[in-house]
């Protein structure tokens, strides 16, 4: 049962049947972030960081994470794989 006060009441949710005992469980789907518009895209190269890629791009290397959530289909150990395309996002 949703908590009525939690700030995730309205969120999308589902039921399960996953009880032993025969009951459900409800769960909430989860987020998809909102892809951002790319316009742009880089290759890696042997070395590189994402916090020197997002200073060069945006001007701050505190921006890292906005090249993690715009390449969602890449794990986070494999997104500085040499020779890896990423999309970065527009805006700075």
């Amino acid at each position: 049962m949703k908590d009525l006060s939690s700030r995730f009441s309205q969120a999308p949710s589902y039921r399960r049947a996953a009880l032993a005992d025969g009951g459900d469980k409800e769960l909430f789907r989860p987020r998809a972030p909102a892809a951002a518009p790319a316009a742009r895209t880089h290759r890696v190269e042997a070395g590189e960081r994402l916090d020197l890629i997002a200073a060069r791009y945006f001007g701050d290397p505190a921006q890292y994470w906005r090249i993690v959530d715009a390449n969602p289909c890449v794990a986070p150990e494999e997104i500085l794989e040499p020779g890896r395309i990423l999309t970065i996002p527009q805006g700075g």
